[in-house]
Order: C-alpha cells, then sequence, then structure tokens
C-alpha cells in the first residue's frame, strides 16, 4: 500500500465525519442516493479503499476492513434512515395539501348540488317495486351466485338447452355455480319459502355472456314477477302489466303479445312495446322495427309447479321478466343501453332532479 494503516483508517473516519456533515443538506430522495452513492457506491470513496487492500499485509487488512465495514454500514443505515424521514416528509405533505373536511358539508353541498340523486336503474326499480307493492306483491331477493338447480333445472331448462352454453353463461371453474342469468332463480327460492295463493316479485342485477350493443349489455336488470292461485288465467298476466306500464309511462302504451317459447312457461308469450324512442318508426334500440321486446311472460309451466311442490292440480300461475333498463331506455329516451353502465356523471346528473 502507498499509504500506511494510520493514514489509512484516520481518512475512512474522516469520510464518515463528511458523510454525516453533507447528509445535513441532502433535502430528498436523490440527494440522499447521490450521496450514498458517492461514498459505497460502487466507485465510492469507501469502496476505493476496499479495492485498493490486495497489497496490504494481513494485519493492515484486518484493520482497515474492519474500520471500513463500520463505515459502510453507517452510511447504509443512515441513508436508510434518511430515506425513510423523506418519505414520512413526502406522505405528511400530500395529505396536507388533499385533506378535505368531509364534516364541513356546506360546500360540498353546494359544488354538488347539481349532481346528487338516485341512479335511474334504481329510480325506475323503487317505482316498480312501490307499483306492485301496492296491488299487494311481495318483494323478494335472491343471490348472485347461483348453482345449477336453481337457475335452470327447476326452471324446466334441460341440459341440452342452448341457455347453458358457455357463450351465454358466466360459469365458475367447478361448472356447477354460475353468476345468476336472469332473476327466475328468485322464482324459484320464492316458491320454496311460500305456499300458494302468493305474489311476489324480485328485482337485481343478471350477467350474461353476450356481445354489447345499443340494446344489450352482459350485465343488466331485470324484475322476475310471479303469482300463484287458483283459477288463474292469461287475463290476469295482462291486466297486471298493463297497470304496471300506464303506472311508469304515466299514459296508455300500446303493446302487443305474440307467441315466445321459455322453457318455465307455458302457453309462452313476448309483450312487445311500442318504441317510445322513435314513436315505432325505427331506430337502432327497436331494431328499426318498431317495437321493443320488454316483457317475456307466460303461465308458468306445471314442471316448475312441481319443483316447487305445487299441487298442479289445484293451482296455475303466470310468471314475467321485466328488463329494468329497457325500462329506463323507454321512459327517458335513451338511445343506448351502454350510457346506463358507463359510470359517466355527466349522464347521471341529468336525473338528480327528476
Amino acid at each position: 500500500m502507498s499509504e500506511n494503516l494510520q493514514e489509512v483508517v484516520a481518512k475512512i473516519l474522516k469520510y464518515s465525519e463528511q458523510f454525516v456533515l453533507e447528509l445535513k443538506s441532502a433535502n430528498t430522495k436523490a440527494q440522499v442516493l447521490d450521496l450514498k452513492a458517492k461514498y459505497v457506491g460502487k466507485d465510492g470513496l469507501v469502496t476505493v479503499i476496499m479495492k485498493g487492500l490486495k497489497s496490504a499485509t494481513v494485519e493492515e487488512k484486518r484493520e482497515i476492513g474492519k474500520k471500513s465495514n463500520e463505515c459502510k454500514d453507517q452510511i447504509e443505515q443512515m441513508s436508510k434512515n434518511a430515506l425513510e424521514e423523506l418519505e414520512h416528509q413526502e406522505i405528511n405533505r400530500t395529505l396536507e395539501e388533499n385533506w378535505i373536511d368531509i364534516s364541513f358539508r356546506d360546500s360540498i353541498r353546494s359544488k354538488a348540488a347539481c349532481t346528487s340523486g338516485y341512479h335511474p336503474v334504481t329510480m325506475i326499480q323503487r317505482e316498480v317495486e312501490d307499483i306492485f307493492s301496492s296491488m299487494g306483491f311481495d318483494i323478494l331477493d335472491g343471490p348472485y351466485l347461483e348453482d345449477d338447480y336453481h337457475n335452470f333445472e327447476a326452471l324446466n331448462i334441460p341440459k341440452d338447452h342452448p341457455a347453458r352454453d358457455m357463450q351465454d353463461t358466466f360459469w365458475f371453474k367447478d361448472m356447477t355455480h354460475l353468476l345468476r342469468t336472469h332473476t327466475s332463480t328468485i322464482q324459484v327460492r320464492g316458491m320454496e319459502k311460500y305456499t300458494p295463493p302468493f305474489k311476489f316479485v324480485g328485482p337485481g342485477k343478471v350477467f350474461r355472456c353476450e356481445r354489447t350493443d345499443a340494446s344489450h349489455e352482459f350485465v343488466f336488470h331485470q324484475i322476475e314477477g310471479m303469482m300463484v292461485d287458483k283459477d288463474i288465467s292469461v287475463a290476469n298476466l295482462i291486466y297486471f302489466l298493463k297497470i304496471l306500464l300506464s303506472e311508469i309511462f304515466k299514459k296508455d302504451v300500446e303493446v302487443r303479445l305474440r307467441p315466445g317459447f321459455f322453457p318455465f312457461v307455458e302457453p309462452g308469450f313476448e309483450m312487445d312495446i311500442k318504441c317510445l324512442i322513435c314513436g315505432g318508426k325505427g331506430c337502432a334500440v327497436c331494431k328499426y322495427g318498431g317495437w321493443v321486446e320488454l316483457v317475456p311472460c307466460g303461465l308458468v309451466h306445471p314442471n316448475v309447479l312441481k319443483y316447487g311442490k305445487i299441487d298442479t292440480s289445484i293451482y296455475k300461475g303466470f310468471a314475467f321478466g321485466l328488463g329494468l333498463d329497457r325500462l329506463v331506455m323507454m321512459k327517458y329516451a335513451i338511445d343506448d343501453i351502454r350510457l346506463i353502465h358507463a359510470g359517466d356523471l355527466r349522464f347521471i346528473s341529468q336525473f338528480a332532479s327528476i
């Protein structure tokens, strides 16, 4: 070595003192990291001393190595402490700059008054629930995560029915559980809970693996309705649905009933409403046909009643599934269902004063 042992040790102690002094003026993380690299980095001052020990004696290596390691450990620990302190200061500064007193609501209300309010789907759902409650219907609920029995089998949907295909249903890996594809599952659970006569509706979110367009989404909202009693006929079904639609739209609306196939009803129907967006002239919502499919419905299939342990020689029933999102579109003249679920506050704020 070109320097003796005492000189090298003195240099190491000097570097340690210099680092402490320079660290006091380091005000950013970058400055601390640069300072650390200056002393113990790849080409740092202390590192260079360590590299120069090749020509030193065993005694010199032992003493200088000990002092160098002590200096290196001190610098690394002090750098770590300084970085943590700067991190805490940065967090506190951010919290202070972005702090909001949530108890001080007056200023918040003044800014948000024009945008606060219910989502249009929530508004329609509550309105529909109120209408059916006034007619003596109970309001039921059910789980999003369903099993094959409640979603398909108990609704008379056989194993080979297209509704079971992967392109329509979000299955879980066990292939026995799924995200419910309709609120008809609430119908099954309602029959398990009640004994006839009864009538109830069950609103909720449903999930289908579908391609989205102006009138289709893969997450949307329905409300299931069911009534079981003696001497139920199609006339009862039409009566309740026409009351619902006239109350929702505050006027008589033009509807049509046409045959439709659904495994859980027999006979089955599609109740269409003349498109209120275009007045029946044709648009993207009604697929340019002038009519919108709104209410799949019919008399409950005897097999479904049997799954519900209901005596079909005594009781009959009707059931329907109403799309709440499409009802919103018709009532508020919304021409694209995707607007309802986009989360755009500019869109939602339009309903704040309704």
